[in-house]
C-alpha cells in the first residue's frame, strides 16, 4: 500500500523505541507509587489512601498554572537556543549531559539491582555529604558516566539515542499528571506551541526555528576546554561536535537519511498514558474493594474490560504513524503533536464518556481508599 510504502526502517525503530519507552516508564511510575505506599505503612499504622501524587519530593505533579504556562516557557527556552546557540551551547551541552547521566543511571538501575543482588547486600554505602548509595546505584552511575565520556568523544548516534532513551524513562516516571484537565490544558498548549514553531516561525524569522534548533550540533566540550587552555593544535581537535540527547535518531536502511522524533514527543504523550495507567489500576482496586460492582447499565461488558491504557497506546500509535506518513508525502517536518494529541485525548475523552468515568478523570480522581493490590492486566 501507498502507506507502507512511505514508511521504511528508520520509522519502524522509532514506532518500536518510543511504545517501549512509554510503557516502561509508565510501569516504573507504577511501580514507585507501590514502592511509596510500602513505605509509608512501614512508617505510620494508619492506613493512607491511594493517592496518584507521591509524598516522594523527588516526584513533580504538573498543576493547572504549570500546564498553561510550560509551553510559552518552551517557547523562551526555544528562542534563547536560537538567537543565542553559540553563547550558550557549552553551557548547555553540560546541563544536558550531566541530566542524561542521571536519567540513564536510572534507566540502567533495575537491571544493576539484578545483577548485584546475588553477590551483594543491599545496604547502603556513605559518602559523606554526597549521601548514601546501594552497589546497584553505584554500578548504574558508573557505567552512565562512562557512556557520557564515550558519547562525547564520539559523538555516535546510538549513543546519543541511548541517553535520550534515560532522559525520557525518568520523566515520564517522575512527573505526574494528576486529573485528565491538567493533561488537556498541557497537551493542547503543546499542540499550539509545535504547530506555531515548525509551520510559522518561518514566516516570521525567516527560518523553521524547531527544525534548525532540534538539528543544530553543539561544540565539543573538549574542544572548547582545549582552546581555552591553549593546550595546542592537537589536543582535542579531533573530537566531533555534538549532537544533543534531545531527540531520537535512527538511520535508513540506505543511510541517505536519518528519521528523528523529539522526547517532547514521546513524554508529554507518555505522561498521559502514566496518567491513565494509573487510573486504570485505581479503578480496579476501587472495583475490587467494592465487591466487582457493574459499570453504567449502557456499556456492554466488552466495553468495559477494554483499559484506557490501551486505547490511548493505540492512538498513540495511529498518529505517530499519521505524523510520518504526512511528513513523507509533504517531505517537510512535522509537527508531531499535530497528530499524537487528537488521536490519544479523542479516543480517551470518548471512552471515559461512554464509561461514566469522565467527571471524576476530569479533575483529581486519585483521592478514594483502595486496596494495595499490586496485580494489573495489560
Amino acid at each position: 500500500s501507498r502507506a507502507y510504502s512511505l514508511v521504511d526502517s528508520s520509522q519502524v525503530s522509532t514506532f518500536l523505541i518510543s511504545i517501549l519507552l512509554i510503557v516502561y516508564g509508565s510501569f516504573r511510575s507504577l511501580n514507585m507509587d507501590f514502592e511509596n505506599q510500602d513505605k509509608e505503612k512501614d512508617n505510620s499504622s494508619t492506613a493512607g489512601s491511594f493517592n496518584g501524587n507521591s509524598t516522594n519530593n523527588s516526584i513533580q505533579t504538573i498543576d493547572s498554572t504549570q500546564a498553561l504556562f510550560l509551553p510559552i516557557g518552551a517557547s523562551v527556552s526555544l528562542l534563547v537556543m536560537f538567537f543565542f546557540f553559540d553563547s550558550v551551547q557549552v553551557v548547555f551541552t553540560i546541563c544536558t549531559a550531566v541530566l542524561a547521566t542521571i536519567a540513564f543511571a536510572f534507566l540502567l538501575l533495575p537491571m544493576c539491582q539484578y545483577l548485584t543482588r546475588p553477590c551483594s547486600p543491599q545496604n547502603k554505602i556513605s559518602f559523606g555529604c554526597c549521601g548514601r548509595f546501594t552497589a546497584a546505584e553505584l554500578l548504574s552511575f558508573s557505567l552512565s558516566v562512562m557512556l557520557v565520556l564515550i558519547w562525547v568523544l564520539t559523538g555516535h548516534w546510538l549513543l546519543m539515542d541511548a541517553l535520550a532513551m534515560g532522559l525520557c524513562v525518568a520523566m515520564i516516571a517522575f512527573v505526574r499528571l494528576p486529573s485528565l484537565k491538567v493533561s488537556c490544558l498541557l497537551l493542547s498548549g503543546l499542540l499550539i506551541y509545535d504547530v506555531f514553531w515548525v509551520f510559522f516561525s518561518a514566516y516570521i524569522f525567516n527560518s523553521n526555528v524547531m527544525v534548525k534548533v532540534a538539528t543544530q550540533p553543539a561544540d565539543n566540550p573538549l574542544d572548547v576546554l582545549s582552546r581555552k587552555l591553549h593546550l595546542g593544535p592537537n589536543v582535542g581537535r579531533d573530537v566531533p561536535r555534538l549532537s544533543l540527547p534531545g531527540k531520537l535518531v535512527f538511520p535508513s536502511s540506505t543511510g541517505s537519511h536519518f528519521s528523528m522524533l523529539g522526547i517532547g514527543d514521546i513524554v508529554m504523550p507518555g505522561l498521559l498514558l502514566c496518567f491513565v495507567l494509573r487510573y486504570d489500576n485505581y479503578k480496579k482496586q476501587a472495583n475490587s474493594d467494592s465487591c466487582g460492582a457493574p459499570g453504567p447499565g449502557n456499556i456492554s461488558g466488552r466495553m468495559q474490560k477494554v483499559s484506557y491504557f490501551h486505547c490511548t497506546l493505540i492512538g498513540y500509535f495511529v498518529g505517530l504513524l499519521t505524523a510520518t506518513v504526512a511528513s513523507r508525502i509533504h517531505r517537510a517536518a512535522q509537527p508531531a503533536l499535530l497528530y499524537l494529541v487528537p488521536f490519544t485525548l479523542l479516543p480517551l475523552l470518548t471512552m471515559a464518556y461512554l464509561k461514566g468515568d469522565l467527571r471524576r478523570m476530569w479533575s483529581e480522581p486519585f483521592h478514594s481508599k483502595s486496596s494495595s493490590s499490586r496485580f494489573l492486566e495489560v
